[in-house]
């Protein structure tokens, strides 16, 4: 198959999900075709069946505001066109899937019925999507896409609740590739962070509100009084400075390190002991399928598809929103105990490889063949 693959180019999930996709999907002898604003942060591999379009936007003085959904409905015009396209997957409902269905409608001019697979990721449903700015365009965007599928069952729930949807929206899961994120001998990196054996700590986001992060200060400041440990900090947004001030506040800041962004996170999960998540809201978690792949036990909150994914007791615990104290108490409950913590990290590993990418992948392929031969049958019966 030609696959076109619309994403955001940045590290959020949808954007690495997306293109973890299309990688595996051209392993696999697929052609994929990214048309998107920047190159994708993990399209970091050269491979014959990889193809980057990028979307330019004018900055004619007439707009206020640069038309990128117009440059992308334009750009997926020429690209289906000349790459003569089996299919579009576009991730993220804002402005991906009414972009597509723009583009759609104009190749219909041509000859071409494009068919489009829009995928729900979390945020342009339950954050942006419910904005009543944009709420008509994304019910209609996704009624009028030819496929649809959601991360997690919460998240088609929620789709169902906050839209008036008339499409059948399939769940497709995050995946994992095992053969990236598994554990790494990295014995030289541990002693750096915790010379004198101490357990490590970590937290990956983007630091948006949602994610909470000043709870995971919090519940370090708790558990380091009882645990020896050390806390990264992986990522950067709008809350790091206030939580670099809280780690000051309660004088937790000799134990805790910022990374930033970082490329290799395998690397860093490799070396640590328990991954905490006490996010607002999470579609599905996949920041902590990826440190469950890497023998890393989770304590997160119970939000949207996270119960879906950490298993109560087994592969860690789910605390409701805000409970910092009841986090920080099943944090002491994993690490205080090292047979405890090992059985803990088995479980996640072993959790993590149901969601292995050799089993996510055939069902993405065999959705964008139920979709391309509807799209067939739909066309045909146009014409006659």
């Amino acid at each position: 198959m030609k696959i076109g693959i619309v994403c955001y180019p940045t590290f959020g999930g949808s954007g690495v999900v997306a293109t973890e996709l299309g990688k595996a999907l051209a392993d696999r002898g697929h052609q994929v075709h990214f048309v998107t604003y920047n190159q994708p942060a993990r399209l970091d591999l050269f491979s014959e069946n990889l193809f980057y379009h990028e979307v330019s936007v004018s900055n004619y003085p007439l707009f206020d505001f640069p038309p990128y959904e117009l440059a992308l409905a334009s750009r997926l015009v020429d690209v289906v066109r000349f790459e003569k396209l089996d299919v579009l997957h576009v991730h993220y409902a804002i402005p991906h899937a009414s972009a597509a269905f723009m583009a759609k409608q104009i190749l219909m001019t041509y000859g071409i019925y494009i068919p489009v697979v829009t995928t729900l990721h979390g945020t342009d449903i339950t954050l942006v999507g419910r904005d009543r700015t944009f709420k008509p365009v994304v019910t209609f965007s996704i009624n009028k896409s030819d496929g649809v599928t959601a991360v997690s069952e919460h998240l088609r729930n929620d789709t169902y609740s906050f839209f008036e949807i008339e499409n059948d929206i399939r769940v497709i899961p995050n995946f994992i590739d095992l053969t990236r994120f598994s554990l790494k001998a990295k014995d030289h990196f541990k002693k750096a962070i915790a010379p004198f054996g101490e357990k490590i700590i970590v937290h990956t986001s983007n630091f948006r509100k949602v994610k909470r992060t000043q709870d995971v200060v919090k519940i370090f400041a708790q558990l380091v009084k009882t645990i020896p440990s050390k806390l990264l900090m992986v990522g950067d947004g709008g809350e790091r400075s206030y939580c670099e001030q809280l780690c000051r506040d309660l004088d937790v800041w000799e134990n805790v390190r910022f990374l930033g962004k970082q490329d290799a996170i395998e690397e860093i999960l490799s070396v640590s002991d328990l991954f905490l998540m006490p996010s607002e809201s999470e579609s599905f978690g996949l920041a902590a399928l990826e440190a469950m792949a890497c023998k890393v036990p989770v304590i997160s909150t119970n939000a949207g598809g996270l119960p879906e994914l950490n298993v109560e007791g087994v592969t860690g615990f789910l605390k409701d929103v805000g409970d910092v104290d009841g986090m920080a108490e099943k944090a002491i409950y994993i690490l205080e105990d090292e047979a405890r913590l090992q059985q803990f990290k088995e479980n996640a590993l072993a959790r993590a490889k149901e969601f292995d990418l050799a089993n996510i992948l055939p069902i993405y392929e065999s959705y964008y063949i139920e979709v391309i031969e509807r799209c067939k049958e739909k066309a045909l019966s146009c014409k006659m």
